[in-house]
């Protein structure tokens, strides 16, 4: 099956999340932005363990610092009911 176009509620509740969690260690993030037009979204039926994985969001993203942004790849997955279970960003 074809990946479709993200729905921007699936990034906007995947970015919410990964903000939190990386202000939280690192507080010079103050926000991220994602391309939404380059991202990916991958309908998955699958598990982690019993854990259900129904979407898979793949991109670009930009840490933005007070120094710099500084583009990185995005892994996000959202389970049932839109919960966001996973957020990751590599250096490119």
């Amino acid at each position: 099956m074809p990946p479709e176009k993200p729905a921007t509620g699936e990034i906007a509740a995947c970015k919410a999340v990964a903000l939190e969690r990386l202000a939280a260690r690192e507080p010079e993030i103050k926000d991220i932005y994602i391309d939404e037009d380059g991202a990916t979204i991958a309908i998955a039926e699958t598990k982690i363990e019993e854990t259900p994985i129904t979407r898979i969001i793949m991109g670009e993203a930009y840490l933005r610092t007070d120094k710099s942004d500084k583009p990185r790849r995005f892994l996000c997955l959202i389970g049932e009911k839109g919960k966001v279970l996973l957020t990751f960003f590599t250096a490119r």
